[in-house]
């Protein structure tokens, strides 16, 4: 449901900006610091929308990748842990016991 929504909401606001920059069609002139260009504003605005989405994703891409990193050397301690035989399992086993015992009790 969150994935619809965020979809609907993404789709109205890149109508909103196609609305904007329609509307916006004068040339202006940009200065790109070595050069002074005159480009139609409907290019500025879909340009900067444009970066505004590739630097977004690419911190989305970056955060998902960092997440996965951690995820995968988690489990990897947590197997090793479990091998090692820890005392980790013994405690969720006495744990498990005593939740048993407590539900018989009542």
């Amino acid at each position: 449901m969150k994935l619809q929504w965020s979809l609907i909401l993404g789709l109205f606001f890149a109508l909103l900006t196609a609305v904007f920059a329609v509307m916006n069609v004068d040339t202006v002139p940009v200065n790109f610091g070595f050069d002074v260009v005159s480009i139609p504003l409907i290019l500025v605005i879909l340009g900067c929308a444009l970066i505004g989405g590739v630097v977004v994703g690419s911190y989305g891409i970056f955060r998902q990748y960092k997440l996965q990193k951690q995820i995968k050397g988690l489990t990897a301690e947590l197997n090793k842990l479990r091998d090692a035989g820890s005392p980790l399992d013994s405690l969720g086993t006495q744990h498990d016991t005593l939740s048993a015992e407590h539900t018989t009790q009542h």
